[in-house]
């Protein structure tokens, strides 16, 4: 299986969790847990954004201004101003799978310029790597949004 078809079945079982999400339940923050459903789906949107460009500066980022709700360290508690809604979250997510689906063999090849490091533990050198690390990121943080289902029943 490739990268792009582990990516859309990531994608597709976050939706279905998003679709299966009580609107209630979006900003559930259950004791234990750092952040909400909310939170996760839209770092999920906004990190894939950020690679992305970051391995192809072709790639537009779309909601650049989603980063101050959804970057890796912020939190719902400190959020400046009211964050994207669950259906403005879902359509951004489905658009974005659709855009990534499009992305041909010659584009996930392509050699970064400036490989990307996470910590010293992992370097990505081609778009397929950048996609293979963002689709086990996904399914990271889709595993913590069932569970934040899981503590809200």
């Amino acid at each position: 299986m490739g990268a792009l078809q582990q990516f859309s079945m990531a994608r597709g079982y976050t939706l279905s969790l998003c679709k299966r999400t009580d609107e209630s339940a979006w900003d559930f923050q259950p004791k234990g847990f750092s952040n909400t459903v909310r939170w996760n789906v839209g770092h999920i949107y906004s990190l894939t954004e950020d690679f992305l460009h970051r391995a192809m500066n072709d790639y537009p980022v779309d909601k650049l201004e989603w980063a101050e709700f959804f970057a890796t360290g912020t939190s719902p508690s400190t959020w400046p101003s009211s964050a994207p809604t669950e259906e403005e979250l879902i359509a951004a997510m489905k658009d974005q799978g659709k855009r990534i689906s499009k992305l041909t063999e010659q584009q996930l090849t392509h050699r970064l310029s400036t490989p990307l490091s996470i910590g010293t533990f992992i370097t990505m050198e081609t778009v397929d790597e950048v996609l293979q690390f963002l689709t086990w990121h996904e399914g990271l943080h889709a595993g913590v949004i069932d569970g934040l289902l899981r503590a809200n029943k």
